[in-house]
């Protein structure tokens, strides 16, 4: 790294004048693959089964990458075939050098797959920036943590945060929801956390074993105290996070997100038409489904990035028309909304600025 930092400044120079940055990575990376002139990467370590069709990945990052706060995500890059997808994912820091990427294993899944089953030690990653509001709050307050699937990953990562400046200070509850026992992951870890803090609870609830747990509803809610005084995290499917949203309206403060998109409204049938102004086109997209994919069967390729509403990298502005959200079903009719097209659907024929 003493050498890379020694030609910092003229490859700074160079790559200002007459060298491609490309070039200025493709030689760097010759001598180590984690040399870059711009990009944050990664490299794989270690792989390990964090629980079941789920892997945990702990990545080596170089100097480029931006450590995000507990909880948020990155966009990130791997090259399949020869293209380049972009997905996004929690991350959790290990130390200075160290982050976990943990992936759950999606069917038809093109990036989850490719790392579940391709991915290897001594494999390069690049990063994007990390963004997300689901922080740690500023004043500590009682805390319960909402996750479902692999929703668990920004959880893991807040609770890391809070062991690392030992701040359990004030009660923490984290409920977990899975499918089977045998998909619940970082159980070990939940572990040693509650035996070093008093204040830090956990419970798993399987719904699909032979005594199943129930989905999460208001019977949960007697369990809880001091609820108006609590910050309530909830990270899962649409679904899951639309139904903690209203269970949890007298809290404090509720931040969530959803990792994957439902229709609300599968009754949604015929086409619309939408106008992309910038482009000059028209084109004829269904009804129901995400505006982004319905572009992207359209061969148009519109900006994005996480693909759950949350990076805006895909907004514009929606000059006329109706759109209905896939998150919480939400319709928005007013023109000169921004509009995230990866979360909205098309209700009436649409004119956007893309």
């Amino acid at each position: 790294m003493q050498v890379l930092e020694k030609l910092k400044m003229p490859l700074t120079t160079l790559g200002e004048s007459v060298i491609d940055q490309h070039a200025i990575n493709f030689w760097a990376q010759k001598l180590n693959p984690l040399w870059s002139f711009n990009q944050a990467l990664g490299e794989i370590v270690h792989i390990e089964t964090a629980a079941r069709d789920m892997l945990s990945f702990k990545i080596r990052v170089n100097r480029l990458f931006k450590f995000g706060e507990a909880g948020q995500h990155h966009s990130v890059f791997v090259v399949i075939k020869g293209i380049r997808y972009e997905r996004s994912y929690s991350l959790t820091r290990l130390d200075q050098q160290h982050v976990l990427l943990t992936v759950k294993q999606v069917n038809a899944g093109k990036v989850s797959n490719w790392l579940a089953e391709q991915a290897k030690v001594g494999d390069i990653i690049e990063f994007g920036q990390p963004f997300g509001d689901m922080t740690l709050p500023e004043q500590a307050h009682p805390m319960i943590l909402l996750a479902a699937g692999s929703g668990i990953t920004p959880m893991l990562s807040i609770l890391e945060a809070l062991d690392q400046k030992t701040e359990f200070s004030v009660p923490v509850t984290l409920w977990y929801w899975v499918k089977h026992n045998q998909e619940a992951a970082f159980i070990t870890r939940f572990e040693a956390l509650a035996r070093k803090y008093p204040n830090f609870s956990y419970q798993v609830f399987a719904t699909q074993e032979q005594q199943a747990a129930p989905r999460l509803d208001a019977s949960y809610l007697t369990q809880l105290q001091n609820l108006e005084q609590s910050v309530v995290y909830a990270c899962g499917p649409s679904g899951f996070v639309s139904t903690a949203e209203p269970l949890f309206g007298s809290v404090k403060l509720f931040k969530s997100e959803a990792f994957s998109m439902s229709l609300c409204d599968m009754s949604d049938t015929g086409f619309v038409n939408i106008t992309l102004t910038r482009s000059k086109k028209t084109v004829s997209i269904p009804k129901g489904q995400s505006i982004l994919v319905s572009l992207e069967h359209q061969n148009i390729k519109p900006a994005h990035g996480c693909r759950m509403g949350i990076c805006n990298k895909c907004v514009c502005n929606k000059v006329e028309g109706a759109t209905k959200s896939l998150v919480n079903g939400a319709q928005s009719t007013e023109p000169g909304n921004a509009l995230k097209i990866c979360v909205n659907s098309a209700q009436t024929d649409l004119v956007i600025d893309l």
